[in-house]
């Protein structure tokens, strides 16, 4: 958490609850200890999809399922997502939820390393979720870049990681790697040719990158 809570819990609080599938995943999370975004990224997830009408996206990081399928609750039935995965844990309770969801026609799950999937991937995508290995989002971003449509944008999630990244008076030391790389990829993507990015100060933080040409 980044913001006072008071704010976010205001924020929150201005959400009409979601219901079904997506309910039971936030439940499920909050029991098993899982991380998923939170519920004010995903209400920026929702509205930034609605506007921009992807047919195509791709997600690094699936966990459980729940922003794939958040996501495919907010687009159009034709939009295809790829989403990909290291833990076959999760792989398994993922298609199993994306089954439940009934969007098995529309989400494919890849298992295996993103960096290694990222490279053989031959399609092209108009959105692009990144919610990963943190330390590794300059590497993902890379080849994600290569993925990405013109006009398309670049998410990712957790980007001030606490509020570390943007202070060294909050940095826990055996952090201080990830802060450092996540320090350098915000300089990266905020300084890079042909692509321009905010960050947004909520949940753990939150960039997003449209590539112009």
């Amino acid at each position: 958490m980044i913001n006072e809570e008071y704010v976010e819990s205001y924020i929150r609080s201005l959400f009409p609850p979601h219901e079904g599938i997506l309910k039971e995943l936030e439940e499920y999370a909050l029991e098993h200890n899982i991380p998923i975004v939170e519920r004010e990224v995903a209400q920026l997830l929702k509205v930034l999809l609605k506007i921009h009408k992807p047919k195509r996206i791709l997600e690094v990081g699936t966990a459980i399922g729940y922003s794939a399928i958040l996501m495919a609750s907010s687009t159009e039935d034709s939009c295809i997502i790829d989403t990909i995965e290291r833990n076959d844990d999760m792989v398994y309770i993922a298609r199993q939820n994306i089954k439940k969801a009934a969007y098995d026609h529309r989400i494919k799950v890849f298992y295996g390393e993103a960096q290694e999937i990222l490279k053989y991937l031959k399609a092209k995508y108009d959105f692009i979720f990144l919610d990963a290995a943190k330390g590794q989002y300059l590497d993902f971003f890379s080849d994600c870049a290569k993925l990405l449509n013109i006009g398309g944008i670049i998410i990712s999630d957790n980007v001030l990681y606490k509020g570390m990244v943007a202070s060294d008076k909050l940095v826990v030391r055996r952090k201080k790697t990830i802060v450092n790389r996540l320090r350098k990829y915000l300089k990266y993507i905020n300084n890079l040719e042909n692509f321009e990015t905010c960050v947004i100060p909520i949940g753990d933080g939150v960039s997003i990158t449209y590539r112009e040409e």
